[in-house]
């Protein structure tokens, strides 16, 4: 599984829902959604500032990863951005890769 931070922007038509319907029932649905996808809701979380939303799951792949922020954007009530987190150990194996490559002008 790889680990995902969804940022999440509420457009006006989902200010109107979470008002009608609540930040927990609002978990409850993004829980079911990363569920079908085969992955798992790790924290979710309401913020001030240019994000309304922050939520980490864990998705199979990046296809589930991409899946996931299509449908919720057309769906018109969030718009979303994605970031893949990457564990230290996953580090440590990108800076053991030999890598060819020359700095422009170099």
């Amino acid at each position: 599984m790889s680990k995902y931070l969804v940022r999440a922007r509420l457009t006006v038509d989902g200010l109107k829902g979470l008002l009608k319907e609540g930040g927990t029932a609002r978990r409850e649905v993004v829980e079911r959604m990363v569920q079908s996808l085969g992955g798992q809701l790790e924290s979710m979380y309401w913020a001030f500032g240019e994000e309304d939303i922050y939520v980490t799951v864990d998705l199979p792949n990046n296809a589930s990863a991409a899946a996931l922020g299509l449908v919720v954007s057309a769906a018109g009530g969030v718009r979303t951005s994605m970031v893949v987190l990457l564990t230290p150990e996953e580090i440590d194996e990108a800076v053991r890769q030999k890598v060819d490559y020359r700095a422009p002008g170099a």
